[in-house]
């Protein structure tokens, strides 16, 4: 413990919850203190806590006095003359002024030291040691960093505020919209906009012209979730056509909507001899060019289906496996057909299943259809 030549021990600075108080000595326990802070407050000090006694009559003075020494300290300066061993702070003290210093100078060295953790390393009660040149170096980068980050969040703030959106963070909007890392500047900066204009996150980005359209939004969610690698299909060796299969003795014609490019069912319809109908069901088998445990049957065992949307669609299967299977017109393709055996009251008489091939003769589509079977088409 540092003490002042020639001086009253009336007054003391301590620690005391990691930062530093003053107070006047009512009573001296030898192994405790009870003394009276400036505001008037008591309380119990441990006479280890104190680092320094002085006879200063006014102590929020010396508080300000100490401070304001500390803040004309340089740390780097007081770290290049500081011990490479560990120091007490009345040592440094007597170092630095040139003098034994005063209760305030000695105390304002204190203050400094404890307020620069990266330079100076607490070793116990006064006693200090410098920090190694790399960790410093190390620590003051981190700092810069830091610092940098506060003020680039800060600036994004304040475009977010004004609905600008940060050229930083647009390469980010998908992350902070569906798996926002909520440690970075950039989320903490909208975050801290959508407090302070008082809306949520995604109203904000869209108030920033960073969401196209509801639609956008929605479906940039499904596919992050769903097709994280992607819509696309890698490279996959070409599905093969079965040959040997038998060609049906029929017609088959499909109707669809005119949007539809995968034309997965058509219909046959054949009159018998006798009466009645036979008529087909034709479904495209692709499956048939798939070999078990291809690279095309894993995509079809992870996608299971096609995804359907308004104006748009996600294909299960690559689409050189689909133009080889789907059912266009001019061409015989792989199907499994289902026929059903009707009389002329449209009674089923029977069923059958086949493996086959199909020619298509026509791939109708309903908007023809529809000026065709009018009602007066068909009175």
């Amino acid at each position: 413990m540092a003490t002042i030549a020639d001086a009253s021990p009336v007054n003391v600075f301590y620690e005391e919850d990691g930062g530093f108080k003053v107070g006047t000595v009512l009573a001296d326990n030898n192994t405790s203190l009870q003394v009276e802070a400036a505001h008037g407050k008591r309380s119990k000090v441990k006479a280890n806590a104190v680092l320094l006694r002085f006879p200063t009559a006014g102590l929020l003075e010396f508080l300000d006095n100490a401070n304001a020494i500390a803040e004309g300290i340089d740390p780097d300066f007081i770290w290049e003359v500081a011990p490479q061993n560990e120091f007490d702070f009345s040592e440094l003290g007597r170092e630095y002024f040139g003098h034994e210093p005063t209760a305030e100078e000695a105390a304002g060295l204190l203050l400094r030291l404890h307020g620069a953790p990266m330079y100076f390393y607490k070793k116990g009660k006064g006693k200090y040691r410098a920090a190694p040149p790399d960790s410093l170096k190390a620590a003051l980068a981190s700092a810069e960093r830091k610092r940098q980050q506060a003020l680039a969040q800060a600036a994004y703030v304040e475009s977010l505020k004004a609905f600008r959106l940060p050229d930083a963070m647009r390469p980010l909007v998908e992350d902070l919209l569906y798996a926002p890392d909520r440690n970075t500047i950039e989320y903490k900066a909208l975050e801290t906009a959508a407090v302070e204009t008082g809306t949520t996150l995604v109203r904000l980005l869209d108030a920033c012209g960073a969401i196209p359209s509801s639609r956008d939004y929605h479906l940039r969610r499904f596919l992050r979730e769903h097709f994280a690698d992607g819509t696309g299909f890698p490279e996959t060796a070409p599905s093969v056509v079965p040959d040997d299969l038998p060609q049906a003795d029929v017609e088959a014609f499909s109707i669809d909507d005119i949007t539809t490019t995968e034309i997965d069912d058509a219909l046959s319809v054949v009159p018998l001899a006798g009466g009645g109908w036979r008529v087909g069901i034709h479904i495209a088998a692709p499956a048939l060019g798939i070999a078990p445990d291809s690279d095309v049957d894993a995509i079809a065992a992870r996608r299971l289906s096609t995804v359907y949307m308004p104006g748009d669609k996600i294909t299960m299967l690559p689409p050189a496996v689909i133009e080889r299977f789907t059912l266009l017109e001019g061409g015989a393709r792989p199907a499994v057909s289902l026929y059903a055996i009707l009389d002329p009251e449209l009674n089923v008489l029977g069923c059958e299943t086949r493996v086959e091939r199909v020619r298509v003769v026509a791939n109708l589509r309903n908007d023809v259809l529809d000026t065709q079977f009018t009602d007066e088409a068909i009175a």
